[in-house]
């Protein structure tokens, strides 16, 4: 039996607690073929006059990331000599390891460059409430650098009676949304665009489209050819293997609109856990821990069953309560 410790305690003692600078990139190798779990979490002591918002952009992490992997931490002030963790550990999004994949539950996005044994992984700004950002399969047809934005008729509206008047044209530059460079998507109207403002990556503030932090969306563009395959998710639930031991990544629901979903959390985690077809069966499974997780939430892959030569309990008989 795994031991219960809390969530946060437990991945670090799995992830290797260290002291870390900033990362350049989140760029990682991919693992041998079986495993799905990359990075390493890391620790570092914050200075004075750093915030949630800083930390993450210097270490490409999202806001609500930061503030999910660090419980009771002020996130404007978390004071001189603070531990503060960066979540920068990750299970690999279910599917083929193909292109780009969006999962909207972790407000990230992960590349897999063709013929390239690696994978990119980059914060996210989505859809706001109102304007969810869709799950669908696409591609990108256009890259445009210093994009022009044409505001649709919708959001040109929402500013009038906000009292703030938007042009019909906005030209490239510092007050453009769109940032220093955009992606098309096939599926009409959504795009991966820089952004002008340093607040809002990793959390839910865009009208649908995708918004990155403007050195990433930089660097995708000199990588990321017309044609890639852009599959677009919702998994706040993701399982995956790393050196014989199984874990868990749980992050807060989201419902199709993008809004945070109460959802039956049970049968949530039960249907992620059956589309692995090679765990679900073969799994000596901590239900305790598992709800410790899911309760959590924090981002953070926790180990939560070793695979097991014996009949693996069935599942539907191993309940236990999600909504507590």
């Amino acid at each position: 039996m795994l031991p219960r410790l809390p969530v946060v305690t437990r991945c670090l003692t799995l992830a290797a607690l260290c002291v870390a600078g900033p990362v350049a990139a989140l760029e990682f190798p991919l693992p041998p073929p079986g495993e799905d779990v990359v990075g390493q979490v890391q620790v570092i002591k914050a200075k004075y006059e750093d915030t949630f918002a800083d930390l993450g952009t210097a270490n490409d992490l999202g806001y609500l990331e930061m503030v999910a992997a660090n419980p009771g931490v002020d996130p404007w002030l978390p004071g001189a000599g603070t531990e503060v963790v960066l979540p920068t550990r990750f299970i690999l999004p279910p599917g083929p390891r193909e292109g780009i994949v969006i999962n909207l539950a972790e407000y990230r996005l992960y590349y897999f460059p063709k013929g390239q044994s690696v994978v990119y992984t980059f914060p996210l700004g989505i859809g706001r409430e109102g304007w969810g950002s869709p799950i669908a399969h696409t591609s990108i047809t256009a890259k445009t650098p210093n994009p022009t934005w044409t505001p649709p008729a919708s959001i040109r509206a929402e500013h009038a009676a906000d009292g703030d008047p938007l042009p019909g044209i906005v030209p490239a530059g510092p007050d453009n949304p769109l940032g220093p460079f955009k992606f098309t998507l096939g599926t009409p109207g959504y795009l991966i665009h820089g952004s002008n403002k340093k607040f809002g990556i990793g959390m839910r503030t865009s009208h649908g489209c995708f918004r990155m932090l403007n050195n990433n969306v930089l660097q995708m563009a000199g990588m990321v050819p017309v044609g890639t395959s852009v599959r677009i998710i919702n998994e706040p639930y993701k399982f995956g293997i790393s050196a014989g031991k199984v874990y868990l990544e749980a992050h807060t629901p989201l419902d199709d609109k993008g809004n945070p979903s109460v959802v039956d959390k049970h049968t949530a985690v039960i249907n992620a856990l059956l589309k692995r077809e090679d765990l679900a069966n073969n799994l000596r499974m901590n239900w305790d821990v598992v709800r410790d997780v899911v309760a959590a939430e924090d981002g953070l892959p926790v180990e939560i069953a070793v695979p097991t030569a014996a009949p693996a309990t069935s599942l539907s008989a191993t309940p236990f309560d999600m909504q507590q």
